[in-house]
């Protein structure tokens, strides 16, 4: 060993030293390096115009849906207003005054069909107060004027002559009313013939059957 192999001690190297005292490296390719800076650049930019993609394609479907959900609100609401306006209507005509006027003018003449007879036509008389007359008081009144006027009117000679001097409607509904009925009657006899007088008045229930207005009760006040 010469003395350039020995240190500056007068040690001589080792050859673990001497293999470390060098670093090997690999040469890197600057060309390589820049192609893959630009290959993530262009990966993000493509991640980057995915996502815009999917948030347009989002907001777009979000605007549709609103679309649909308001026409759909304004149809609801259309369709709404419409029924609302047509029962109400239908309501006002069947308990307006209109209405209530036909069930007054019902209640007047079916009272005085009711009230009136003569022995010379009983059977047309009681048809005739009976075709104003609907449910149990027309049984009512059939089975009455059958078995207890019709003998007596008969026998006696009675006649009944009502007139309205007064009436109004208390109640009205679609399909039922009540109107208060003030009554003048005359009635004569063999055993009166100058006739008596009574004034009365009735609380008169109506029905409304087939669209026409017909007495179902018929209560003294």
């Amino acid at each position: 060993m010469t003395n350039e192999d020995k240190n500056v001690n007068g040690v001589e190297p080792t050859a673990d030293e001497s293999s470390s005292a060098v670093e090997l490296t690999e040469p890197v390719d600057i060309d390589d390096a820049d192609e893959a800076v630009e290959a993530e650049k262009s990966d993000e930019s493509v991640k980057s115009d995915e996502l815009a993609a999917r948030r347009g394609v989002l907001r777009g479907a979000g605007r549709y849906v609103g679309v649909v959900l308001i026409v759909v609100v304004l149809l609801a609401s259309a369709g709404v207003a419409a029924w609302l306006y047509v029962y109400q209507y239908r309501v006002d005509q069947q308990t307006g005054q209109d209405a209530a006027n036909v069930a007054l003018e019902a209640a007047k003449s079916g009272t005085v069909a009711l009230l009136s007879y003569s022995p010379d036509s009983l059977d047309k008389d009681f048809a005739n107060a009976k075709s104003n007359l609907t449910g149990d008081f027309l049984s009512y009144y059939t089975q009455f004027t059958e078995q207890i006027v019709t003998p007596a009117a008969r026998e006696k000679q009675v006649k009944t002559a009502a007139s309205v001097v007064r009436a109004g409607v208390s109640e009205i509904h679609p399909d039922s009313a009540v109107v208060l009925v003030f009554v003048n009657q005359v009635t004569t006899s063999k055993e009166n013939p100058d006739g008596a007088f009574a004034a009365s008045s009735v609380k008169v229930g109506m029905k409304k059957i087939d669209g026409r207005w017909l007495i179902s009760a018929f209560d003294p006040v």
